[in-house]
């Protein structure tokens, strides 16, 4: 097997990135006006513009036969056909199939998956329908009002971005909550502001063994059975997401309120099956079924279009060219609409938990920077915040800046500025303004001299800095859909390209395994401890404290 870096399409990509590191976008938009056009696409009602990054076809022809040279369309081909491409593991990677509609044939194993994720679908449909109805009613007769989530991981960010991101598509008469950390206070602060009676909650764990969400589910229910009394009110307030029908069961839930899904959903690309059952909750069977088809469009999309018109494999392939060809360690992610605020938090998931690697599907070390740090906040707020490292920082921090045109909730007068925000910094960013420019700002200011020249080098934005525009037509669960998908197939492709295993989390085991050792040696107060001195004094002091 031939090294990345010993690829010819490797080191094509590697030149052409030096060769454009130095790019004038606002010359190359100037000199070529159908550039915008041509670096442009549209589908399932996500416009993405990507003129303002620093390539050129030739750069991109790289990018393409450098995606090609690695098999992306070979292993997507595999990864969709429910290939075992988690190797480490084993398992195949189907959260597409989770999205399939219930005439679609996906074979694992000999086997047809699409009617068992359709029978689960339909019976969380169904559970939804009696919550929101008011039919299942709570221990004592009353109807749901209220539903705490209490997961963690991929059983929690997705569910919570979704919830927030559809807020406007949500059932007026349910209030969600999620709780995820074990830290009490957010579990106390959330019991406070309910009524035993009318609260349900949802324990999402797969193997129902999750300390934290244990921890957490446990102290919800001891919360319910002293304020209701019994013990019985358990089966008529707790459901489960899980595949560990004994140990639901031992917790006093129904198994029939039990929903399950398979090895081959990944937690961080979960939220399409059973996790998401507080979505469908919150916004109904019909719209968490117009959520699946918006995300189903973009995987057909994915699957079918050449490369070169591929929403997922240019942003990822972009994504490489500046991580690998100029030194990137970060990407931005700056939604224009508040419901998107959480956003950023699930994809940093998505991608961090999937790319974050440094060893190859064959066991060897990579020598080349793989998955970037995913980060950001609502773009308004993030103008008047760390914007200034965007726009004259030394760190070169590509971006992805996404909006929708309508924006029902918010009056024509806000969403206009917030359009006019969102399109004037992605050209900010990218014309920058030169020494002319600023002075004969400052002249125009009344400034001259000394005072002007003294300013000079403070006001001059070095511009070129690249972004992606996605602009959706509007935010509903069709276009969230898509637009999640968009990512997760963008993750899948870098992770081909890299020669890195997307699907398995090795690196999140460590630090649990210490935790576990670290737990008892707190309650114990036993002398002797084996850990680093820095640790060793730490856990002696926090004994210390709490044992004083």
């Amino acid at each position: 097997m031939t090294a990345l870096t010993n690829l010819p399409a490797w080191q094509h990509m590697l030149a052409h990135a030096q060769r454009l590191k130095a790019m004038d976008l606002r010359q190359a938009l100037a000199q070529d006006p159908a550039r915008a056009e041509r670096y442009s696409i549209k589908q399932c009602g996500i416009l993405l513009d990507y003129a303002k990054n620093r390539i050129d076809d030739a750069a991109l022809a790289s990018l393409f036969e450098l995606a090609r040279t690695t098999g992306v369309e070979q292993k997507r081909a595999a990864m969709l056909a429910g290939g075992r491409i988690n190797a480490t593991e084993g398992r195949a990677v189907l959260h597409t199939a989770l999205r399939a509609p219930r005439h679609a044939h996906i074979e694992l194993d000999g086997e047809n998956i699409v009617p068992a994720v359709h029978a689960v679908l339909d019976r969380m449909s169904d559970f939804a329908e009696r919550v929101r109805s008011g039919a299942w009613r709570g221990h004592d007769g009353q109807a749901i009002t209220d539903i705490v989530n209490i997961g963690i991981g991929g059983s929690d960010l997705g569910p919570y971005m979704a919830c927030e991101a559809l807020k406007d598509f949500g059932a007026a008469h349910l209030r969600l909550h999620f709780v995820s950390t074990v830290d009490g206070w957010q579990l106390n602060h959330v019991l406070g502001r309910l009524n035993p009676a009318t609260t349900l909650f949802i324990v999402a764990s797969k193997t129902f063994t999750t300390q934290e969400t244990l921890t957490n589910a446990r102290a919800a229910r001891a919360w319910l059975v002293a304020a209701l009394g019994t013990d019985a009110a358990v089966a008529r307030h707790f459901v489960a997401v899980s595949t560990n029908a004994d140990a639901v069961r031992q917790f006093g839930i129904d198994t029939d309120n039990m929903f399950g899904f398979w090895d081959w959903v990944g937690g961080r690309y979960s939220l399409w099956s059973a996790i998401g059952l507080p979505i469908l909750l919150f916004i109904g069977p019909e719209h968490f079924r117009a959520l699946l088809a918006g995300a189903h469009a973009m995987d057909q999309h994915f699957a079918n279009a050449p490369l070169e018109q591929n929403l997922p494999a240019i942003l990822a392939l972009l994504g490489v060219f500046y991580i690998n060809g100029m030194g990137a360690s970060t990407q931005l992610v700056s939604p224009y609409n508040q419901p998107l605020h959480r956003l950023p938090a699930y994809l940093q998931q998505l991608d961090m938990e999937s790319n974050g690697k440094a060893v190859r599907l064959d066991g060897g070390k990579v020598d080349y920077h793989t998955g970037p740090v995913i980060w950001g906040e609502p773009g308004i707020n993030g103008q008047h915040a760390y914007y200034q490292l965007l726009h004259q920082g030394t760190e070169l921090i590509p971006a992805d800046f996404i909006a929708s045109l309508e924006n029902p909730a918010s009056s024509p007068e806000h969403n206009l500025i917030l359009l006019a925000n969102f399109l004037a910094q992605t050209e900010a960013l990218m014309r920058g303004k030169n020494e002319a420019e600023v002075r004969a700002e400052l002249f125009a200011q009344g400034l001259a001299g000394d005072a002007l020249e003294a300013l000079v080098p403070h006001k001059v934005f070095s511009g070129n800095r690249p972004t992606n525009t996605l602009l959706l037509d509007r935010l509903d669960p069709a276009s969230l859909g898509s637009l999640v998908a968009l990512y997760e197939h963008k993750v899948f492709v870098q992770g081909v390209v890299w020669g890195i295993n997307s699907y398995d989390q090795w690196g999140v085991e460590l630090g649990k395994q210490l935790a576990r050792t670290v737990e008892a040696e707190l309650k114990s107060g036993a002398p002797a401890l084996a850990h680093d001195a820095s640790t060793n004094r730490l856990i002696d002091y926090v004994r210390r404290a709490l044992n004083p």
